[in-house]
């Protein structure tokens, strides 16, 4: 093979290799995706800990979860909006939703810092986002009192982009940059059940 030949084939390569899936997620664009997932899991689990503790950002502290106050009645009792509002209204403050809520965004923050089971967090937080967004249902212009809801986009709220960017770390295993991914996709059990990466 001649210096022209090796030359051509080494410029040809690369070119292929661009139009194959997943080719293309260079070492700077997996970083990018390792930063988001961080900060993604730490939007979570922020929520977690400022909820239980009351650090008085979104929960003053006497409204906090080890104070004995809901992290779910105050949301959900106030929607105005949607064809499940008294579906949100009956499950408010219940120990059971606020348990799967707490529950699911300590383990969806976790999850995301750590890198591991990205597709399960992906799922739930996803689940969530989606039950989010039909709590605040953007549809809706009015609330039942015929106030304007204040919705600002009928489809497309930060609920929904914060699912696709879940389902978007899944995909592009963000966990295996600076995060325990790949030592997580090793284990035994992982290796016999896929879904669990």
């Amino acid at each position: 093979m001649t210096t022209k030949q090796i030359t051509k084939r080494s410029i040809e390569r690369p070119l292929e290799q661009a139009e194959l899936p997943g080719a293309m997620l260079t070492t700077t664009a997996a970083r990018i995706m390792a930063v988001l997932r961080i900060s993604t899991g730490f939007v979570f689990l922020w929520a977690f800990l400022d909820k239980t503790f009351g650090f008085g950002f979104a929960t003053p502290a006497e409204r906090a979860w080890v104070n004995g106050g809901s992290p779910t009645k105050g949301f959900l009792s106030s929607v105005e909006v949607g064809p499940l509002q008294g579906f949100f209204h009956s499950i408010a403050g219940t120990w059971w939703a606020n348990t799967l809520f707490m529950v699911g965004l300590a383990a969806i923050g976790v999850a995301l810092i750590a890198g591991v089971g990205l597709r399960i967090a992906a799922g739930s937080g996803a689940l969530m986002m989606v039950f989010m967004w039909l709590a605040e249902f953007p549809l809706d212009r009015f609330t039942a009192s015929g106030e304007p809801a204040g919705s600002t986009n009928p489809l497309i709220d930060y609920h929904i982009v914060y699912a696709i960017v879940l389902v978007a770390l899944a995909a592009a295993y963000a966990g295996h940059t600076w995060g325990l991914g790949r030592l997580w996709a090793k284990l035994p059990f992982v290796q016999k059940n896929r879904w669990l990466i």
